[in-house]
This record gives structure tokens, C-alpha cells and sequence, in this order.
């Protein structure tokens, strides 16, 4: 099986440190929760683990080879998209130009199509006059037409209703049914727990929990203490 991992890695940038000694493995055909609060170092995470920046500590793996000196380039050609915050469309071109994009041949684009059905209407459409959530499936789209191996996905509920967020979330449900390893960054985190086998949670730079994403969903209380970096209540026995 397939793995990206991150094994001690920390990205610092300007002063100091903004996320410490992280251990982490995804794996293909699964899906990561990575949430905390605001300003907790997860975007410079995802971005150390893309090649938008660099690591200060540690080493970044695929499939067992350290692609830490790899530039991002050559990152995303091995099967490592990032999908950063924002919408990131190109609002001239129609979804299908958008498409065309990154992938390499018309069967990508129809299978894109197929995974993402409610833009096949939009087809001819420009980008710039979808909706925010239309939008934001034309990134997913675009990012599976590419056929990544990984998928970093950061914030994509911004600035979106939480009902239209809820319908994204089958398709990252979906791109994991295709074999595509998953780690998301996201604001609500519930949600995103909802779909996600593995959690991890950092709170002033720091891992405050690695585990279950099934643990956190139903203990509000160890979430609670994950955020705020205090350790969590003992377990009741019997």
C-alpha cells in the first residue's frame, strides 16, 4: 500500500518554529482530519509537506524515499497535489478549459466529469459566474484529473455555507474510494471528522492528539482538551 509520511518533521518560518516534531502517516485509499485552532501551524504543514516551503526538522517520505529536496514541481508529478485555500480557479476559462488544465488526456476530463456530475451542465460555463460551491468542485475536479496519489486539502469550506460544504464532503469521500490518500485541513471539524479514519490535532504548534477520528467525533470533551492543549480527563474503569 501506498504512504506519505512525515516522520518528526518541523517548519519554521521567520523567527521561530510554527508546528513541532510531527508524525504522520497517510496512507492510499484514506482520509486524515488534521484540525485545531486558528493559527496552530496546519496550512505550514501542508505547505512543507507540498514543497511550497521548507521543512527545519525531520523528513517527508513517499513510498519510503525522502522527498524533502524534491521542488514542488516535482512533487506534484509524483502524485502529491495540495490544494491551498481559496478557490483557485481560473474564472476567464470554462470548467471543461479549467479541466484541461492538468489533465494529460480527454479520458481524465470525462472521468472528472463523471466523479463530479453537477458540473457537466456547467460545462461551457466561465468559471468566474459558478456559485462558491461550483467553484469549488471544479478544484476538486481538477486536482482528480490530474490523477494525484495524495491530496492535501486545505480550509475548502472557506467562505462556503456549512450545506454546501456538506456536499462536498461525499466527493472527498468519493477521490478516497479511488484509492487517493487524503489529509484535510478544516474549520469544521466535526464534519470533517465524519469522514475521516485518522485524526490529529495541533494546538500552539504542537500534536495534541493522534488517533481515531471516530474517538475524537464522539468525546467532546477529549476534543475540547485536544484544543486547548491540556491533557484530557482519565478514562473511566470499570
Amino acid at each position: 500500500m501506498s504512504a506519505l509520511t512525515l516522520e518528526s518533521v518541523s517548519v519554521s518560518r521567520g523567527a521561530g518554529p510554527v508546528i513541532s516534531d510531527v508524525t504522520l502517516t497517510v496512507e492510499s485509499g484514506s482520509v486524515t482530519a488534521l484540525v485545531g485552532p486558528n493559527g496552530a501551524g496546519k496550512t505550514s504543514l501542508l505547505e512543507s509537506i507540498s514543497g511550497v516551503i521548507g521543512t527545519s526538522a525531520g523528513s517527508i517520505n513517499l513510498d519510503g524515499k525522502p522527498i524533502g529536496k524534491l521542488s514542488r514541481v516535482r512533487r506534484a508529478r509524483a502524485g502529491i497535489v495540495h490544494i491551498e485555500q481559496g478557490r483557485a480557479v481560473f474564472p476567464s476559462l470554462t470548467v471543461l478549459e479549467n479541466l484541461r488544465l492538468t489533465a494529460r488526456s480527454q479520458r481524465e476530463v470525462d472521468e472528472a466529469i463523471a466523479l463530479f456530475p453537477e458540473l457537466e451542465k456547467r460545462i461551457a460555463s466561465a468559471t468566474g459566474l459558478l456559485s462558491g460551491g461550483e467553484q469549488q468542485m471544479v478544484v476538486l475536479a481538477r486536482a482528480f484529473a490530474s490523477k494525484p496519489r495524495f491530496l492535501l486539502i486545505d480550509e475548502m469550506s472557506l467562505g462556503l455555507a456549512p450545506v454546501v460544504f456538506m456536499r462536498l464532503l461525499p466527493i472527498v469521500d468519493r477521490l478516497r474510494e479511488n484509492g487517493v490518500g487524503v489529509l484535510l485541513v478544516e474549520q469544521f471539524t466535526h464534519l470533517a471528522l465524519s469522514i475521516a479514519r485518522d485524526a490529529l490535532v495541533v494546538a500552539s504548534g504542537r500534536v495534541t492528539y493522534q488517533g481515531p477520528a471516530a474517538e475524537l467525533q464522539n468525546s467532546p470533551e477529549i476534543l475540547r482538551h485536544a484544543y486547548l492543549g491540556t491533557p484530557p480527563p482519565p478514562r473511566e474503569t470499570a
